[in-house]
């Protein structure tokens, strides 16, 4: 019995980097491959994964930082915001420490303050989760790691 075609899943973070109490600003990731641009980091869930574990380790392996996930922005399901195939995206928020290295998809990283966020050069419906997230939109917190969800 064949499986049913269905979307792909995938997580991204917006990541907010800090220095101690002081913010610093969102991480962005110059893309390695199509579409490029810059991007919010994330990546695909892999099998027998949680998405919550997934935007964690997608965040170590694209920008070297372990990522404190916050809280849920929400799910971006479009079946026209990634021109590559039907792909849902979870959309947390997280806060860093340290200082960010391009890894695995990412060619570079950047670090922009809110203000100087390049929206004209971003990727799939990033520039709308970014005003998204900006605009104030609810933010779902995050369990802590001993409540189950």
């Amino acid at each position: 019995m064949s499986r049913p075609k269905t979307p792909l899943l995938a997580t991204d973070v917006i990541v907010r980097l800090w220095e101690g109490e002081r913010f610093i600003g969102i991480v962005l990731i110059e893309r390695l491959n199509p579409p490029v641009g810059l991007a919010i980091p994330g990546g695909f869930v892999e099998i027998g994964e949680k998405v919550e574990e997934s935007a964690v380790r997608e965040m170590e392996e694209e920008i070297g930082l372990k990522v404190e996930l916050k809280g849920l922005l929400g799910v971006y399901s479009d079946p026209a915001r990634d021109p590559r195939d039907h792909v849902v995206s979870v959309v947390f928020v997280g806060d860093a420490q340290g200082k960010p290295k391009a890894g695995s998809d990412a060619k570079r990283v950047h670090v922009f303050k809110l203000e100087e966020i390049p929206f004209d050069r971003l990727v799939f419906d990033h520039a709308k989760i970014l005003k998204d997230f900006l605009r104030g939109s609810p933010i779902l917190p995050f369990p802590s790691p001993h409540q189950r969800i």
